[in-house]
């Protein structure tokens, strides 16, 4: 079967905290897997064994090492969406540089992706599901920037959006360089959305 034929998405998302718990112990396992044995390592046996669960049970959520490749970049959306969710009340340059960090992926607390993750997921992935990520994420820093209420001056919807392409844009190109300085182009970033936000 070929890989395009394979349903490369999870089967289902875990809504109980049992599921939740067994779901982020597969990923867990499959990270580790990746990170120590690249793609080729990686397969549902392997990851069910790494994961200390049955495969029977990681096929309930994943039915292929694609799917849980899927699930994963999910994953890591989710988190990005949730730790911008969780940046408190602040002063807003303190407040874009938190946005800025974690849009470009130089958190210390998301979860681990790398260029050849990037790679495969391109081939992966619909287009739809990349349109539903870019929506959320525009619209949470649509929200976070409104709220910002002591900016020099309310960005608007089309500013807000231009920075967030410009930074998730520039991420993937990134990656797609496997660029090893991923920290020091985020802290430019900080610098130039902070200086557009305040229109110097």
């Amino acid at each position: 079967m070929k890989t395009e034929e394979k349903r490369v998405k999870p089967l289902k998302r875990p809504v109980q905290e049992r599921a939740k718990f067994t779901v982020e112990a597969i990923y867990g396992a499959f990270v580790r897997i990746w990170r120590r044995d690249g793609w080729s390592g990686v397969s549902t046996r392997a990851v069910a064994l790494e994961a200390g669960v049955s495969t029977g049970t990681l096929y309930e959520y994943f039915p292929n090492r694609e799917a849980l490749l899927s699930g994963y970049v999910r994953h890591c959306i989710e988190a990005t969406l949730v730790a911008l969710d969780a940046i408190p009340t602040q002063p807003w340059r303190v407040t874009v540089r938190r946005m800025v960090l974690l849009t470009c992926g130089a958190d210390p607390d998301l979860p681990y992706f790398d260029a050849a993750m990037f790679r495969l997921e391109q081939g992966i992935a619909e287009a739809k599901h990349h349109r539903r990520a870019y929506e959320e994420l525009s619209a949470r820093w649509r929200r976070i920037l409104a709220d910002c209420t002591d900016l020099p001056r309310a960005p608007g919807s089309a500013k807000a959006d231009a920075l967030f392409v410009a930074l998730w844009g520039g991420r993937r190109y990134l990656l797609m360089l496997d660029s090893p300085d991923v920290d020091a182009w985020a802290e430019s970033m900080v610098q130039l959305a902070c200086a557009a936000l305040a229109g110097e």
